[in-house]
């Protein structure tokens, strides 16, 4: 047998080996896109629902065009400066500084940091989830993560000014003291519910995305 006949099956096995141009293997979580009607179906169907409703109920379809039309014109106001938040954020800040301070071994500091986060934010609460992709990609844990999306929500300081003027300060004082404890011991809980192998996943799906 020649030379070059017994390097066929060496290199056939090579060739079989060897992992897409991409780097990626063809079943990890990256590779796989949803389809189109699973991925955007449940907008759809609420756009048909309105549409019915508007049809038949004229008055709420109203209602509902002007609260989507308000809506969208809020949104329009708030990402543009939140994008460019983020460039800044994805530039300037390294991954080694984010996993230092926000990492899996940050402990209380890494807790404090994602609290001193969200609470100096501003806008609506769906603006904070771009920057929780952003804080995944640059190596904050999983549970610093839920913290600040926590904090965003419940202890914004112009939404605590204004629950002062309105509920009172006892009120105030109270919610939030009740807030930070509730936002980690919620964080610590869905952490530990989702487990290592459901966290992998999200970094790995948030990875995909910001890769796209």
């Amino acid at each position: 047998m020649s030379e070059q006949q017994m390097k066929q099956p060496e290199n056939g096995m090579n060739s079989m080996q060897k992992p897409s141009q991409s780097g990626n293997m063809p079943n990890q979580p990256g590779n796989q896109k949803k389809p189109f009607l699973k991925r955007y179906g449940a907008f759809f169907l609420l756009l048909i629902a309105g549409v019915i409703a508007g049809l038949v109920l004229p008055d709420l379809g109203k209602a509902a065009l002007d609260n989507t039309l308000g809506s969208l014109k809020e949104m329009l106001s708030v990402l543009p400066p939140i994008f460019v938040l983020l460039g800044l954020l994805d530039v300037w800040v390294d991954r080694a500084t984010m996993i230092k301070y926000t990492g899996k071994g940050s402990g209380f500091k890494g807790v404090l940091i994602a609290f001193l986060l969200g609470s100096a934010a501003a806008g609506p609460l769906y603006a904070a989830f771009p920057f929780a992709a952003v804080m995944l990609k640059k190596g904050t844990s999983f549970r610093n993560v839920l913290i600040f999306i926590g904090a965003w929500s419940t202890t914004k300081i112009p939404l605590l000014a204004f629950e002062a003027s309105s509920m009172g300060p006892v009120f105030t004082l109270v919610r939030l003291a009740l807030s930070l404890v509730g936002i980690p011991l919620i964080a610590y809980i869905t952490d530990r519910v989702i487990g290592k192998a459901g966290i992998d996943e999200i970094y790995a799906l948030n990875d995909a995305e910001q890769t796209k």
